[in-house]
């Protein structure tokens, strides 16, 4: 094997303004480099005379409007062609559109295992987009195209027990849960900085709710405006990211842009009073794990991935949607001994490293290569033992995608 195994993680989900994908490829990147017998490139669109770093190729692709940066590669072959260039080992791909079937055609032709990450949930997102009218029929032909894609892959992951419910819902067969982790020496207590709220213009008897994340649709931001403003004084709500939803302008809602690098994020999250987060379709919840990281409780939706973060101290969870419950929740987390939710909040994320999560992931690659024993191997032993695929992932694709 060429200087170890390669893996070529591929996806259209990069953009300069962050995001939970692009946290991932970036802390895999960092982590896989400090490990013997493995080499990583994130294969991501880019625009064109844009300076990548190292490790970083990039797919040809078009500017995707209104999407906080994102790109649209269109082109299958092309994009095929630059991942069998890199002469991967394995191919993870991050999305479930154009990139993913290219990522299969390149699998395909190099003889290597592809394998899938669900970061995101497409059948609830076409229920969304289509709406009330539509939402039904749509979601059944999402599911049908889920179904049809996700059961040509060696493996799909999911980040959360929920995601890989729906897959297996769908009729996916070959799934595994892989969560996502924290960097919790980054995203730590310590980043609180009462200049941070200051700044702001918030005095000590704020109480500071902080949103990190896309300004998407399926986040109902204008949900968590209008809680706050239904809370009144001392609440206010600061919501930091980019997209095409963002919160509706008030008098206790403050919009700011991307917080640049994990530090600055780190710091907002850390010294805030509580993390809220009103999304219906998160799949893991990762910047809920990043404010607990950082000793903030949380106030969540209970649905989906977010759900498995509540556990009624330092996360609590609205069961049913609405500015009055989302209001009723927030005041309730500021409630009792705050010090001692403060704390129970950074034991709630221990155990969620991105050290214990790509352990796991590095298990999930062995058995697709065959490889006894992954997060030891050295150069040249893939494939030196045969496949080790438990219960729990399934059979194996075929040998269309194999050595």
């Amino acid at each position: 094997m060429r200087h170890g195994i390669h893996v070529v993680d591929a996806t259209m989900f990069w953009s300069a303004t962050g995001g939970g994908v692009g946290r991932y490829l970036r802390a895999k990147h960092e982590w896989l480099a400090s490990r013997p017998g493995w080499r990583h490139t994130i294969a991501v669109p880019t625009p064109p005379g844009a300076i990548d770093g190292e490790g970083i190729a990039r797919l040809p692709s078009i500017a995707l409007p209104g999407s906080g940066g994102y790109r649209l590669p269109l082109r299958r072959g092309a994009v095929a062609r630059v991942l069998l260039g890199l002469q991967p080992d394995l191919i993870e791909a991050g999305d479930p559109y154009r990139v993913a079937w290219s990522a299969l055609d390149a699998a395909r032709q190099g003889g290597v295992p592809a394998v899938a990450y669900c970061h995101s949930n497409l059948v609830a997102m076409a229920r969304l987009v289509a709406g009330p009218l539509l939402g039904a029929a749509a979601a059944t032909e999402a599911r049908r195209y889920a179904r049809h894609l996700y059961r040509r892959f060696d493996l799909v992951l999911a980040p959360s027990a929920a995601m890989a419910s729906h897959l297996r819902d769908w009729g996916v067969e070959r799934v595994a849960t892989a969560p996502l982790g924290v960097d919790s020496a980054v995203f730590h207590p310590r980043r609180a900085d009462a200049r941070w709220r200051q700044a702001l213009g918030f005095d000590a008897g704020t109480r500071v709710l902080v949103y990190a994340g896309r300004f998407a649709r399926e986040k109902h931001l204008g949900l968590l405006a209008e809680a706050v403003a239904r809370l009144g004084a001392p609440y206010a709500l600061v919501a930091i990211g980019a997209g095409p939803a963002p919160p509706p302008p008030g008098d206790r809602v403050i919009v700011l842009p991307v917080a640049r690098g994990a530090e600055a994020v780190a710091t907002a999250l850390a010294s805030a009073d509580l993390f809220v987060h009103a999304g219906d379709q998160e799949t893991f919840g990762l910047s809920v794990l990043e404010a607990l990281a950082c000793a903030t409780p949380a106030v969540v939706r209970a649905a989906d991935g977010l759900a498995e973060w509540v556990d009624g101290h330092a996360c609590l969870g609205v069961e049913m949607p609405g500015a009055t419950t989302f209001a009723e929740a927030i005041a309730a987390a500021f409630e009792g001994d705050r010090q001692a939710r403060r704390r129970a909040a950074r034991a709630h994320a221990a155990g969620h490293d991105w050290a214990d999560a790509f352990a796991g992931l590095i298990d999930h690659y062995g058995r697709v290569l065959g490889v006894a024993g992954a997060q030891h191997a050295a150069p040249g032993t893939a494939g030196a033992v045969g496949p080790a695929v438990g219960p729990a992932v399934g059979p194996p694709a075929g040998a269309g995608l194999r050595r």
